[in-house]
């Protein structure tokens, strides 16, 4: 009980200081995730011993459901912010990104960790695959705030938040395929991967999610046509919607995270969540409130030891995954991709694909389901070099593009 309230203590207190001092933050090279993990670092059992995560039962189930539910929260807060019809619009940018780039991001991560720690292939593609995908939740601390707003362009900041969103779940038939490889046998792995992963686990995970936001959505909209609403809370409502995707594709066996985008969208056609949204001031809440429990508990389950066994092959691997992973992706991709062609924007692009909460889900599941961790100790460690890179440069690199951007348009 004891260990309980001082993580009430924690998180409250956390995000009571950051929501008084958001605008500051917001323009400072101090990040909220940052600073959470920080906090759950001070407090686990490597700092103040004051919470010790071993003792509540299962660290990766805790961890694995609690990225699940962070990326749901998180992946419809997206969906809801984009937009109108926006993915439709620039689905070829989309598509670009999703068919070649993320599959090239996961190769050269593979390549490079396999480089630099001299890991087996199949070991290396478990690590390239866990951190391919954009992250959902730190991209959204990116390009949300008023300082974002202001200096970064509209169409980049909705598509980086478009691949975030669709890439996350995405990403889980790349992580299968190498799982599959090393656990199931040899003469069953692609019919298992195309009819079970893709066919039945994406596929009708997007079914599901279309047809739950869209069902959401009618009724939202008769309730309101009969005045059946007393004081509605927008934020109440999507929150009600994602634990129903979540908990019903969970069941049904499908992707839960990528039904909860879908689902978003769907729900965002009938109702205009935009709009909405804004109004409720909906993705401040969810950044602030929702999203940073997760990297609390990270900070406490962090594997030190086994990061310092990695040696300075471990940072060597982190920092040329944050330079190769993505800016060459996207540099050679940019002809295709419409609204990142200006090459000062297609540079923004390219640093800015955060790895986070979805790569700690993948590389966690990864753990559990071939009994191998060293995709959860690799991973997790580029997490942790991502929220320090990543939030350090945002706020000044978001300045430094609009001081340049106005010189030119001033010339």
């Amino acid at each position: 009980m004891k260990e309980l309230n001082v993580a009430l203590a924690a998180v409250g207190g956390l995000v009571l200081v950051l929501g008084l001092l958001s605008r500051p933050l917001d323009r400072s090279w101090l990040s909220p995730p940052l600073l959470a993990f920080l906090l759950g670092a001070i407090l686990g059992p490597y700092g103040l011993e004051w919470l010790n995560p071993a003792a509540w039962g299962s660290v990766e189930m805790l961890l694995e459901e609690t990225t699940r539910l962070t990326l749901g929260i998180s992946l419809m807060g997206i969906a809801l912010r984009l937009p109108p019809r926006f993915p439709l619009r620039h689905w070829q940018s989309l598509l670009v990104l999703l068919a070649i780039g993320m599959p090239a991001m996961l190769l050269i991560s593979a390549l490079l960790a396999h480089w630099t720690l001299g890991l087996p292939w199949l070991i290396a593609l478990l690590v390239g695959a866990s951190v391919c995908a954009t992250d959902p939740v730190l991209a959204s601390s990116i390009v949300t705030g008023s300082l974002a707003k202001q200096s970064l362009p509209e169409s980049f900041r909705h598509l980086l938040s478009s691949e975030s969103g669709a890439n996350d779940g995405l990403a889980y038939p790349l992580v299968l395929l190498p799982i599959l490889l090393l656990t199931a046998p040899a003469e069953s792995v692609w019919m298992e991967w195309f009819v079970e992963v893709w066919l039945w686990e994406v596929g009708m995970g997007v079914i599901i999610g279309v047809l739950l936001g869209w069902a959401s959505g009618r009724a939202l909209e008769w309730a309101e046509a009969n005045e059946h609403l007393d004081q509605p809370s927008f934020l109440s409502l999507t929150l009600a919607l994602t634990l129903l995707v979540l908990g019903v594709g969970k069941m049904l066996g499908t992707n839960s995270i990528l039904a909860v985008f879908a689902a978003g969208l769907a729900f965002d056609q009938l109702v205009g969540g935009k709009e909405r949204s804004e109004e409720d001031k909906v993705q401040e809440a969810v950044n602030l409130f929702f999203t940073l429990p997760v990297f609390v508990l990270f900070g406490l389950i962090a594997p030190w030891p086994e990061w310092r066994a990695l040696g300075w092959s471990g940072i060597v691997l982190a920092l040329l995954v944050m330079l190769l992973r993505r800016l060459p992706v996207i540099w050679a991709l940019r002809p295709w991709l419409a609204p990142v062609r200006e090459w000062r924007i297609a540079l923004m692009m390219g640093w800015f694909g955060p790895i986070g909460v979805s790569a700690l889900f993948y590389a966690v599941m990864i753990a559990r389901r071939t009994e191998n961790d060293t995709a959860w100790v690799v991973g997790s460690l580029i997490v942790v070099v991502s929220i320090l890179l990543h939030g350090v440069t945002a706020a000044p690199f978001a300045k430094c593009y609009h001081r340049k951007a106005s010189q030119v348009e001033g010339s």
